[in-house]
């Protein structure tokens, strides 16, 4: 798999996948425009997402009605010793819709627990950078 990334002006930089462009910016207070999430927020993002479609397939997989269905993520972050902000928790919650049979409660937690950016997080890839000239 191969990502191309480009620098479409200001503070903006693009991920290119599969014809895909997922565009990112900074904030304004980072010098952005605030046009596009941040790399960051997409990272965030894709924590609650990737549990979210695994809750959602669970639901469909047992024919459970998912309208109501949701999750929420809460965030925390701690400054650390150098005073740099880091992010210590992620909690999300699934929001389980009316009629949702009591049955499935553990199994749907333990399902949102499968998710793939999690489990990268908790297995870490080994990172390379280098430089080439163009």
């Amino acid at each position: 798999m191969e990502m191309k990334i480009t620098f479409p002006g200001g503070e903006k930089v693009n991920a290119e996948m599969d014809g895909v462009i997922i565009p990112t910016d900074q904030p304004v207070e980072a010098g952005g425009e605030g046009a596009a999430p941040s790399p960051f927020d997409y990272f965030l993002a894709s924590l609650g997402t990737c549990a979210g479609i695994y809750v959602l397939r669970f639901c469909r997989q047992r024919q459970i009605a998912t309208e109501g269905l949701g999750l929420t993520q809460r965030l925390e972050f701690a400054t650390d010793t150098g005073g740099k902000k880091r992010l210590t928790k992620v909690a999300i919650e699934i929001h389980l819709p009316p009629g949702f049979p009591e049955k499935y409660r553990n199994a749907i937690v333990k399902t949102a627990r499968l998710c793939t950016v999690k489990k990268v997080i908790m297995d870490p890839p080994e990172f390379v950078v280098t430089a080439r000239m163009a």
